[in-house]
């Protein structure tokens, strides 16, 4: 277990490369501290996950720091898709030598890498537009005419599924970002404004709720899918965390996935990518 993990103080107007680099790496260890997330890895247990624990998510987590760093910097020299591309691919090499082979953070690597780069651009140009949309206006067509990985999970789910997976997520600006995980967070503070690991824990149940994760598609096949979704679905509508028992309602759906072997990691990508992006865009 780590020490508290706290944002730090806000810089100036503007975030450097180095600082953007450093609040993604410290976004993922935020949903790693995280509980209890349904089926996902945290600080307390590994949910339904027999090959990955907390300390190898961290690990995976600072490994990338300066590859989020480099990507921020790419950004803001005007860099196109192929540049950004061959960074990821260099932190996806790093990743999984420090994991000893393990994906930790490969969609975490695409979606928050392209964020980045966004920020990083935006910086430059002092433009007040959505990173959201900046990643669709400057990559988006390159995203998807690039090269498709047609044998990871999510690949093959989305294609038996018809699901448009990362990809389409990233090249529409991150709808599910911007549309549903943000409104959630900043929803969330209300009902528990003293709380932040509890306005995680309401963010990911509503990104389940709502998100057609080709994770849980692989793991559970439409099925688990319609489970994930439900359970989700049910506590939120019953208060949320909102409700005096929130935690063991909670805990009693993270049971019940990793029964089932289910884990929204897209989930999971999507609500660091919307630490990250509040953090940016108060």
């Amino acid at each position: 277990m780590t020490p508290a993990l706290r944002w730090p103080s806000r810089p100036g107007p503007a975030f450097d490369a180095v600082e953007l680099g450093d609040l993604a790496s410290l976004s993922l260890k935020l949903e790693v501290e995280t509980y209890p997330k349904p089926g996902l890895v945290s600080h307390v247990d590994n949910g339904a996950h027999r090959d990955m624990d907390a300390a190898l998510l961290y690990r995976s987590a600072t490994t990338l720091m300066p590859f989020f760093t480099e990507l921020a910097a790419a950004g803001s020299e005007g860099a196109g898709m192929n540049r950004l591309r061959a960074i990821g691919v260099a932190a996806e090499r790093a990743m999984l030598a420090a994991t000893d082979g393990v994906n930790t953070h490969r969609g975490a690597i695409f979606g928050l890498g392209l964020l980045c780069a966004a920020a990083g651009y935006r910086n430059v140009v002092g433009i007040s537009k959505s990173l959201g949309g900046l990643v669709r206006e400057r990559w988006g067509d390159d995203i998807l005419s690039g090269p498709v990985s047609l044998r990871s999970h999510g690949a093959v789910a989305g294609r038996r599924y018809g699901a448009g997976g990362a990809r389409a997520e990233a090249a529409d600006g991150f709808p599910s970002v911007y549309d549903i995980a943000l409104p959630a967070l900043r929803a969330a503070r209300e009902l528990a404004p003293q709380d932040e690991e509890a306005v995680r824990v309401e963010t990911c149940m509503k990104l389940i709720a709502e998100v057609t994760d080709t994770n849980l598609l692989h793991r559970g096949g439409a099925n688990g899918l319609r489970f994930a979704r439900e359970s989700a679905a049910s506590f939120l509508a019953t208060g949320g965390v909102g409700s005096p028992d929130w935690r063991w309602r909670a805990a009693d759906i993270h049971q019940a996935f990793v029964t089932r072997n289910l884990s929204p990691g897209g989930s999971a990508d999507l609500l660091a990518m919307a630490l990250f992006v509040d953090r940016l865009e108060v």
